[in-house]
């Protein structure tokens, strides 16, 4: 296994990062031109489902990393030269992936939240078995079969018309479509036509396939048609691209009006209520898997109503309507060799099962994760039970498996096979790499070393953050000079790289002293240092590794603040109202568990508003605007405020600062009417959904807040806009109904 390639992508340095994409993309470059292109798989569907979620789990934590051939931009593989190419008309796109029955439950959770729909609304699906073939794309011009294109990269595709003809399943022409139809479906082969034609080959000495899946691909992308006659491939067709005119109102009526037409479709597809139908026929799919005469890797889901999909869209390679609920990958049993504690950058005490190596899906592995303590006590952060209420012990025989997650995990333990004297693992309560507390948080499930800079652990990790291309992108200095000069004692806190010149016997000539250094790599080093001098609020905010606050929440902290001295006063002013507020999530914790009938609130609210007892009025006012902010929230706010009411680590923070020119965001363009302004929305939108609104706001130079305050410009109220209408009345802000909103940004 690769060095880095067990480590979460929280713990991992950019560094270590940068080089994991690298690897991930020319593994995944192979496998797509493999599988696409050469019909001779690399890779396990599960092993690549992992490769896949493990490079978007990178590209989130490290966006700036992001490569310009990432693979999560990437579908299928470019068309082979000796076909003739096609332009889709419609890009032919992939699937996001579901692996249990929660990530099923959020995709529908997804859908309501984008639509703006209520649990108890009726979102019906379509459920369909995911055929393990090639797609294909088949395009009908006044009910006549003009051209067959396969996905190639899924904008331009191999033109493979001549080859689809003799395929018995896909018809020449139909009546009663419209006079543009375009049909998308999949080629595969039976198991029992893939038997007959491997044995076939065989007795002639031909070439034997190693599975259905290859045996279509190839056999449809032959050069010679009279070939791809002799093979017996068939087609089920599912979806649709360019049409004249709809099909229908929804996707099993579209499906009916394809079958009406003369193309297969699949007879297990269902209509489903709700999730639990989802499910139930997920279940029995794939209860019935070995006996459908067809190789499938899991079930498609599908918004069944057509105008909702189109009001959903797309992402950059996938629908947001549909979803694959794919099948368990492999599992194995191995031997649990011993749990190790991984410190990482935030202070996270991670476990880690080191195994005996076993292979699981294709790859060998020898380290699993083991998420927290909890999960190693054989309980969850509720103190349910897991496994059966079973803990996991060293020696222990345990069930590893990989179903596209980002490192493999441990699934369930064998209690007949535990080694006699086998001890319960004790979490350690002080920090393995410096000794400090390792503290939880009530509410959450890991436990963190409050050492910050003292711990080397954090120490060089942060720095190594500070000084990473996402963060300040310091030049000539990298992980590895880091290390180094934190090994030396030269730099021990992010200050430290700006007056490392300056400080007596670490000079010019004394980095161009090192080994492996110049007096040009030296002076490179230093120019580097003074060129990071000057740097964007936002990215500031983000280099000093403040717990929750990455990219994205720097930019809008920025955007908000202007500059640091307003951030910090802003930030010093909401301590005291942070400290309570934490007061009142603790003393609330405790009754919101008792609390189950309908005097709930009643009973909660006095001691919330006791928490807040002496909380000056402007502490109060300071914490409202900075949790006000949109996408800012209590907990950032919390981390935040306790960053820098951290003596420590504040000194430390002020101490870098002092070396910056720190730059405010650039300034909004003002070709919006509503550039520049703060936004407020509340009530119920009923033309767009609450999303939308807020994506327009924005993308029209706006800033949207959650809460309403005296910079509030305008409040876009709804029905039922309640306190935040009445608030604004008083404050004098700006209201308007929604249909005044879309009139004043123009619809």
């Amino acid at each position: 296994m690769d060095d880095h390639a067990a480590t979460p992508p929280d713990d991992l340095t950019p560094h270590d990062a940068a080089a994991e994409l690298a690897r991930l993309a020319t593994l995944l470059d192979r496998a797509n031109a493999a599988y696409h292109t050469d019909d001779a798989p690399l890779l396990s569907d599960a092993a690549y489902d992992e490769a896949k979620r493990r490079n978007a789990a990178i590209e989130d934590r490290f966006p700036d990393l992001k490569r310009d051939d990432s693979p999560s931009d990437q579908i299928g593989a470019a068309p082979a030269e000796r076909f003739g190419k096609i332009v889709h008309a419609r890009a032919m796109l992939s699937l996001g992936n579901a692996f249990d029955a929660d990530d099923v439950a959020e995709f529908d959770a997804r859908i309501r939240r984008y639509l703006g729909l209520g649990l108890d609304a009726a979102v019906a699906y379509t459920a369909e078995p995911k055929i393990d073939g090639l797609s294909l794309t088949l395009r009908y011009e006044g009910g006549q079969l003009v051209h067959a294109a396969t996905r190639g990269n899924g904008r331009v595709g191999e033109d493979v018309t001549r080859n689809a003809l003799t395929v018995d399943d896909i018809p020449r022409d139909v009546t009663g479509a419209p006079d543009i139809l375009e049909v998308r479906g999949e080629i595969y082969m039976s198991h029992a036509d893939f038997t007959a034609l491997n044995e076939r080959a065989a007795a002639e000495g031909g070439k034997v396939f190693a599975n259905p899946r290859n045996a279509a691909a190839g056999s449809l992308r032959q050069l010679d048609p009279a070939i791809t006659a002799t093979r017996p491939l068939r087609f089920f067709a599912y979806a649709w691209g360019e049409l004249s005119a709809p099909l229908s109102d929804t996707q099993s009526g579209a499906l009916d009006r394809l079958a009406a037409m003369g193309f297969v479709v699949n007879d297990r597809t269902r209509r489903c209520a709700d999730v639990a139908a989802m499910l139930a026929t997920y279940d029995a799919i794939a209860r019935d898997r070995a006996d459908l005469g067809y190789d499938i890797d899991g079930v498609v889901y599908k918004v069944d109503r057509l105008d909702w999909q189109e009001r959903l869209g797309f992402r950059s390679t996938t629908p947001r309507w549909a979803v694959a609920h794919k099948f368990p990958a492999q599992t194995a049993w191995t031997r649990l060799l011993g749990i190790d504690i991984n410190v990482g950058r935030t202070g996270a005490l991670s476990p880690i099962a080191r195994l005996e190596p076993v292979t699981v899906g294709g790859v060998v592995v020898s380290n699993a994760t083991l998420h927290n303590e909890d999960y190693v006590a054989g309980r969850d952060a509720n103190g349910g039970a897991i496994r059966g209420g079973r803990d996991l012990r060293v020696g222990d025989r345990v069930e590893i498996y990989r179903a596209g997650d980002v490192i493999p995990k441990v699934r369930d333990v064998d209690p007949g096979a535990r080694p006699d004297g086998a001890e319960p693992y004790v979490f350690p309560e002080a920090c393995p790499e410096c000794g400090s507390p390792a503290t939880r948080e009530p509410g959450e499930s890991v436990r963190r070393c409050t050492g910050g800079l003292i711990c080397p652990a954090q120490r060089v990790a942060r720095l190594k953050h500070f000084v990473s291309r996402s963060a300040l992108d310091i030049e000539g200095i990298g992980d590895k000079e880091v290390e180094r000069f934190h090994d030396l004692g030269w730099v021990r806190e992010p200050a430290d790289i700006f007056t490392l010149r300056a400080r007596h016997g670490t000079g010019l000539q004394t980095v161009a002293g090192l080994e492996g250094w110049g007096e040009t790599s030296a002076a490179n080093l230093f120019a580097g240092i003074e060129a990071a001098r000057s740097q964007p609020l936002a990215r500031v905010l983000f280099a000093l590794g403040i717990r929750h606050l990455g990219e994205v929440a720097g930019q809008v902290l920025a955007r908000h603040y202007r500059d640091w001295d307003a951030f910090a006063a802003a930030v010093d002013g909401a301590a005291p109202a942070a400290d309570r507020h934490r007061a009142a999530a603790t003393a609330t914790l405790a009754e919101r568990q008792a609390a189950k009938d309908e005097g709930r609130r009643a009973r909660i609210a006095p001691v919330v508003e006791r928490a807040w007892d002496g909380v000056e009025r402007e502490a109060r006012a300071a914490w409202d605007e900075l949790v006000g902010i949109d996408g800012i929230g209590a907990v950032l706010a919390l981390a935040i405020c306790d960053a820098l009411a951290a003596p420590r680590e504040r000194a430390a923070i002020d101490a870098v600062v002092a070396q910056l020119d720190i730059a405010p965001p650039e300034a909004v363009a003002a070709e919006s009417p509503v550039a520049g302004k703060t936004v407020v929305f509340t009530g119920t939108l009923e033309r767009m959904t609450r999303a939308e609104a807020k994506a327009r706001a924005e993308s029209l130079g706006a800033k949207v807040s959650g809460s309403v305050s005296g910079k509030t410009d305008l409040l876009v109220a709804g029905p039922g806009a309640g306190s935040k209408a009445d608030k604004a009345a008083a404050l004098g802000v700006t209201v308007l109904d929604e249909d005044a909103w879309l009139a004043m940004i123009g619809g």
